[in-house]
């Protein structure tokens, strides 16, 4: 940063001399210092970014069951359902995938009701592509939705409300959604779908008990 500063700093300089003083230097220097020091500061204690967001996190289920099956069908019938399915559905309820986790996604909403939705819609979908599978080639998805304060990194979120949510997730049936009650006071009445209350659940590593609402595969 000082190199920036070095050819005005020459200028400033020589002005003084012409004028017959170093006070129009000491005068120039001192706001360019304090601005320096500023920027100084910022670089080593960079100013994290958060937002509220929803979040939804999905995985399949017996992911290492269904790999040790058939590795290369697994992989690639998964590659299809996130070309095909999650992608698509993400895109119309206007959300962005943070990052694929393995055999399963992160992605991050401005709203709680598309979050949702979305869930729903990915479900509905899975479900039918599934119908004409053998069950123990089916590839199908727990999901988990949250809605919480989170920190926004270039290619991932975290926090709280990021964890809550993969715990959520665990907790939903094979095709089914567990949804927090922050995110269902949000989507009661909004969402063409009937939540069942669970009550209040242990979620792993979370200290707090968290109120779990789940939708079964057959709502």
């Amino acid at each position: 940063m000082l190199e920036e500063l070095w050819p005005e700093i020459g200028k400033a300089w020589v002005t003084g001399v012409l004028a017959g003083g170093g006070s129009i230097l000491v005068q120039w220097l001192a706001p360019k210092a304090a601005q320096l020091l500023r920027r100084l500061r910022a670089a080593r204690h960079p100013r994290l970014e958060r937002r509220l967001a929803a979040i939804l996190a999905a995985d399949v289920v017996g992911y290492s069951r269904l790999m040790g099956a058939d590795e290369e069908g697994t992989h690639f019938r998964l590659l299809a359902y996130r070309r095909e399915v999650i992608a698509p559905q993400v895109r119309a309820h206007r959300g962005r995938i943070v990052k694929h986790t393995g055999d399963g996604a992160l992605v991050e909403f401005g709203s709680v009701v598309d979050a949702v939705r979305c869930a729903l819609e990915v479900q509905r979908s899975i479900c039918a592509r599934n119908a004409g599978v053998p069950k123990e080639q089916r590839i199908e998805f727990r999901i988990g939705v949250n809605l919480g304060d989170v920190i926004v990194a270039p290619d991932d979120i975290y926090g709280h409300g990021v964890n809550v949510a993969a715990r959520l997730e665990s907790l939903a049936p094979p095709g089914g959604i567990c949804i927090s009650a922050d995110a269902w006071r949000y989507v009661r009445g909004a969402v063409a779908a009937e939540f069942v209350d669970l009550g209040e659940k242990r979620l792993k590593n979370i200290a707090d008990p968290a109120h779990v609402f789940m939708l079964s595969p057959a709502a």
